[in-house]
């Protein structure tokens, strides 16, 4: 029997989002839930429940009729945030003990010659950091065979203090694994109730810096995602789930429960990984290829940009200081949201975050004890938030509070009124913005005016208008799920796995052309098998490849994609001249005379899911009559008001076209329309809103 529904959860700072699909209809639904970060299960049953009573069912009901249940999750990140994961210990060659206090030497770009900027803390503490004699040459060979003794002394020290989770990581291990292999079978035999990251297998590629980061990373995230993802899945399974629950992946792909445990390092964007699928997915109708994708939560403020309809992915960087390997969606965040916190510095100049009051207590206008001025706080005082509440009045608000605490903490101290500092506050949040979308753009040779801008996330579209204004960027599009695109995104989403392998070879040779061949068989065998177990028939499987390459000489190397075709003397060429034209795309210029050589291969496994039937909204009433009224509305720095029309989003359809200044109240985000700016609602669901030609 042909299931009704497909459920995708994204869990943020401050709301959980859920969208319900009608894979028969099209039909799209969206709800939010405050999250509950003690207990996010919790924020997961009240969502299912708004969605039951909403659908006239029973939480079983619903989830029964899902063919799939998707979480992206905060817990992984928000446990490297706050460092609040598991108790770990590392085994590593001795002599390498402190390799990743040591960084390579390594300072963050603007911090490298401040010599009062704090050591990054470590997540393995200094006497759980065990070296074991063993010594792998570069070419494989072994130069001295592991003590096995000392490992066992490393074990026997974990018991004793407690460690939960084992990290074991050996020079040289991704060329020859046995002495990693014969480690942890001492510890799973020592330790059984340990969990253990084995640095070849989670991260198989050179650099042993990266390889070992990687791996403590992993193993301090997973009793963390363990403990979340048995929840999740049983609680799942007691509502009569047909299918497991799929777990949204940093590479921007699903994985099932045991997956994330194993390899818990991939949980830690889970929510804005999304981001871009869904950003080219409501782009898709307008032809539209070149997309940045803003998502203003109640806490953060994510970026992503796809240029040609390819999403960067991030390899080898430095992510809340520790140095991670495997391929991430390049997310640039920032602490932007609505419930970010306004203050005064020490030149008396407004800053606004990266504090924020998030879900518990919230902004001062959620009435629940916060009385730290906030974005929201800000927007309301503005006119932009409907004063009777958010959530269609279910979150209702407190304009008196959000105007006493920017006057307290702002207003007072610098001796202007409420209303100035209220859009002072808003102004200095969009520069911060800005600021963050020039990095992923400008910075990365990318003309932001060669893009459209799709907002997502609940409180974006309050401020959409006017970072276009200021990045130069004219068309807008904004979908009626924009609160929730993560999570929509999710749903059309497929199963994704990543498999490297390391593979130091000059590309001037048969038996070169041979090895990089057959290890893309064999970590490719792997994968498919691992669909395959997952469900996956040979029809659904895609492979996509990839070779970290670089010019014989060189210290670093650039990913470059090729076809599936086989490696050898006849296609080697093709391999060449695509890093040729990667590396002049990434550095303006090549060297094509030069050697080329191989460090690393990946391949890329794709489980394709149906799609969702695509929604289409019919036309609706006259614009007139979705008008609810109007509202005073500050447009500028003087704090002078507006009387600016108010539109029920909810009734509008397909054609409807408004004029700035406006506000649009859809039922879980409101979208504020300078003067200057026109938005049409397009039939896919989404707002395309464009501005006059100057």
């Amino acid at each position: 029997m042909r299931t009704t529904y497909r459920l995708g959860i994204d869990a943020g700072g401050t709301f959980t989002d859920f969208v319900v699909a009608n894979r028969n209809t099209g039909d799209v639904k969206l709800f939010k839930a405050l999250s509950t970060p003690s207990d996010p299960t919790k924020a997961i049953e009240n969502g299912l429940k708004l969605i039951a009573d909403d659908f006239g069912i029973t939480p079983a009901d619903l989830v029964s009729d899902c063919d799939l249940c998707i979480n992206g999750t905060t817990v992984g990140l928000n446990a490297l945030i706050t460092h609040r994961g598991g108790k770990t210990g590392l085994i590593c060659t001795a002599g390498h003990e402190d390799s990743i206090e040591i960084r390579n030497g390594h300072k963050e770009d603007g911090f490298r010659y401040d010599p009062e900027y704090p050591a990054a803390t470590m997540l393995v503490p200094r006497y759980l950091r065990k070296g074991v004699r063993e010594r792998v040459l570069s070419d494989g060979s072994v130069r001295v065979r592991m003590e096995e003794a000392d490992v066992r002394a490393a074990c026997e020290l974990f018991a004793k203090e407690g460690v939960e989770t084992v990290a074991i990581s050996f020079v040289w291990s991704v060329l020859n694994p046995e002495h990693e292999r014969r480690a942890a079978e001492i510890v799973r035999k020592m330790l059984p109730d340990a969990i253990l990251t084995v640095g070849s297998e989670l991260y198989p590629q050179v650099r042993e810096y990266t390889r070992t980061s990687t791996a403590v990373v992993n193993a301090y995230l997973a009793p963390v995602m363990r403990k979340y993802v048995k929840a999740v899945d049983a609680y799942f399974r007691s509502l009569g789930a047909k299918q497991p629950v799929r777990y949204f992946q940093s590479n921007g792909g699903l994985a099932i429960g045991q997956a994330m445990t194993d390899r818990s390092v991939y949980a830690i964007n889970s929510g804005p990984a999304s981001a871009p699928q869904a950003g080219l997915y409501v782009s898709a109708p307008f032809k539209k290829k070149n997309v940045i994708t803003v998502d203003m939560g109640g806490t953060s403020f994510d970026i992503t940009l796809t240029k040609d309809g390819q999403t960067n992915l991030n390899k080898n960087i430095d992510f809340l200081r520790y140095r991670i390997g495997v391929p991430m969606i390049q997310v640039e965040t920032l602490g932007a949201g609505g419930g970010s916190i306004g203050w005064i510095d020490s030149l008396g100049l407004i800053q606004v975050g990266p504090q924020s009051a998030g879900s518990e207590p919230g902004p001062a206008c959620y009435g629940q004890g916060g009385t730290e001025p906030t974005t929201s706080d800000a927007n309301l005082v503005l006119g932009y938030l409907n004063p009777d509440g958010l959530l269609g009045g279910k979150l209702p608000l407190d304009l008196e509070k959000a105007k006493k605490a920017i006057k307290t903490r702002v207003a007072d101290k610098l001796g202007i009124s409420v209303e100035r500092a209220a859009y002072g506050m808003y102004t200095i949040v969009n520069n911060n913005m800005v600021n963050g979308i020039r990095r992923v753009s400008v910075e990365r040779g990318y003309d932001p005016r060669d893009f459209v801008l799709v907002g997502a996330g609940g409180a974006t579209a309050a401020h959409i208008t006017a970072l276009a204004r200021e990045m130069g960027i004219d068309t807008i599009i904004l979908p009626k799920l924009a609160s929730g695109l993560c999570a929509f995104g999710q749903i059309i989403s497929d199963v994704k796995y990543n498999y490297m392998a390391t593979a130091p070879l000059r590309l001037d040779n048969a038996a070169a052309y041979k090895r990089i061949d057959t290890l893309f068989g064999e970590i490719e065998k792997q994968g498919v098998a691992h669909l395959k177990t997952d469900g996956f028939k040979q029809g659904q499987i895609d492979v996509k490849r990839s070779l970290d390459m670089r010019y014989v000489g060189q210290v670093h190397e650039c990913t470059v994609d090729i076809g599936t075709f086989p490696i050898n003397e006849k296609t080697i060429e093709k391999v060449k001249d695509a890093f040729h034209r990667r590396h002049e795309e990434l550095y303006t210029y090549s060297e094509r005379h030069n050697a080329v050589e191989v460090v690393n291969i990946e391949s890329t496994l794709y489980g394709r899911i149906d799609k969702p039937k695509a929604p289409k909204l019919k036309k609706g009433i006259p614009v007139s009559k979705a008008l609810k009224g109007h509202r005073k509305a500050i447009f500028e720095a003087s704090g002078k008001s507006t009387k600016t029309p108010i539109y029920d989003g909810a009734r509008l359809g397909a054609g409807a076209s408004i004029a700035g200044p406006a506000i649009i109240e859809e039922v879980t985000t409101t979208i504020v329309i300078e003067p200057g700016w026109t938005a049409t609602l397009d039939a896919s669901g989404s707002y395309v809103i464009t501005r006059k030609k100057r």
